[in-house]
């Protein structure tokens, strides 16, 4: 029972009293006027939304962290009853959305459309819902509300950074040995030949040996081994640090600030936007990249390239999280020796531990090449050590990067620093 509801029906109890105690018939007049007001605002509450329909329709089901987000709203009253107020409350759970609106006046057989703009702070998957209609009679003494379940969800990348150059290993150069596996991509590496199928590209047709056979016959390669690059994604929960943050709630930071991308300052949204920028950076390149992490969810994407290979890594970055209770050590002592010689590995982590340096070791003894991008834990009010860690990295020839809360990752990634 509401205020409103409450308070109607104690001004109906008083009249009733004054009409018994007094007998006066302006009383009873009050009380016949209280309870058609009440029972009248009832029947007006239960048809406020009989007839109104409601879609909401997003130009994307993927999107990037940083980006503005935009959602249609489409309000229609099927019913010829005008409609004296209504509110659309968005109850999804995205960060900083702006959906929510009251309309008044919605005329019969009428509608309403609006748009709603969200700048996306946090990246994960969202799902847009539920929507629900709140409307009642006049005065608000019954409110009713319609709930629409969410029917589609947006997936939010982590944040791209340009990265203009990052280490390699050092005395690495393309090329080596095939690994006997083929792959649809071009490589030094050729097999052989094949016949010709539906969708080859032209490119890799081999002119002499269709001359010889009166056919086209198309190249095969294999992959090649050193063209490799992994990316191992600390996942362990004890060495995640953010410090407290809460997304600007505002209208005027969509717009005004549309060309500054702020992360949250936690090490899980660095490392999450530091693989996906390195993966980023050398798909452009044409390097085949794997992706290695081992959360409660674990996630192992074979090395490939191209585009299609990009987007399987931002999918699984966007869900991926800080939660698991192996250390990068066990990690890399578990996929270590499924990796083809001579593979860069990327060792992207927030640890301060000594450990860090002995897997780096251990990589390098088994013919790899590690390259670490080490998250200050200080500056996100975790332990001090990272500048000890790294000076480590260096004396063994692993190239380092570091990455400060706050920084721009193009600037971190791209500099020595």
């Amino acid at each position: 029972m509401t205020n409103g509801q409450r308070v109607v029906l104690i001004l109906l109890g008083l009249s009733l009293l004054g009409g018994v105690t007094t007998g006066a018939p302006i009383y009873y007049r009050l009380s016949y006027v209280w309870i058609l007001f009440y029972v009248g605002n009832w029947i007006w509450a239960k048809f406020s939304l009989r007839g109104l329909r409601i879609s909401r329709t997003a130009r994307m089901s993927r999107a990037q962290l940083g980006q503005i987000f935009e959602e249609r709203f489409d309000i229609f009253n099927g019913s010829r009853i005008p409609r004296v107020w209504l509110e659309v409350r968005d109850e999804s759970n995205l960060p900083g959305s702006f959906a929510s609106q009251v309309f008044t006046q919605i005329g019969g057989r009428q509608g309403r459309t609006y748009i709603a703009r969200t700048r996306l702070v946090r990246r994960g998957v969202y799902p847009l819902g539920p929507t629900s209609l709140i409307s009642g009679d006049l005065f608000g003494l019954f409110p009713q509300k319609l709930t629409i379940p969410a029917e589609t969800a947006l997936l939010v990348f982590p944040m791209l950074a340009e990265i203009r150059e990052f280490p390699g290993p050092i005395g690495l150069i393309s090329g080596g040995d095939a690994l006997r596996r083929r792959t649809p991509q071009i490589t030094p590496n050729a097999a052989g030949v094949r016949e010709y199928a539906p969708g080859d590209s032209l490119n890799r047709i081999h002119w002499p040996t269709t001359a010889r056979k009166d056919t086209l016959m198309v190249k095969e390669f294999e992959l090649d081994p050193q063209a490799e690059v992994w990316i191992f994604l600390d996942a362990d929960r004890s060495c995640s640090f953010s410090l407290p943050w809460q997304p600007e709630s505002s209208l005027k930071f969509a717009w005004d600030q549309i060309g500054r991308i702020e992360l949250p300052p936690s090490t899980e949204e660095y490392c999450a936007s530091v693989s996906a920028s390195l993966a980023r950076y050398y798909l452009r390149s044409r390097r085949a990249v794997g992706l290695v992490s081992r959360g409660e969810i674990p996630v192992l994407l074979p090395a490939d390239r191209g585009g299609r290979q990009l987007i399987k890594i931002l999918e699984a970055l966007a869900l991926w999280q800080a939660d698991g209770d192996l250390p990068l050590l066990g990690l890399i002592e578990a996929q270590a020796q499924n990796l083809p010689r001579g593979s860069t590995v990327l060792l992207v982590t927030a640890s301060t531990r000594e450990e860090i340096a002995l897997s780096a070791d251990y990589l390098i003894r088994r013919g790899l090449r590690p390259v670490a991008a080490l998250l200050d834990a200080s500056t996100f009010g975790g332990p001090e050590g990272t500048d000890m860690l790294g000076e480590r990295l260096r004396m063994i020839n692993v190239p380092v990067r570091k990455i400060l809360c706050g920084e721009a990752l193009e600037a971190s990634l791209s500099s020595r620093n």
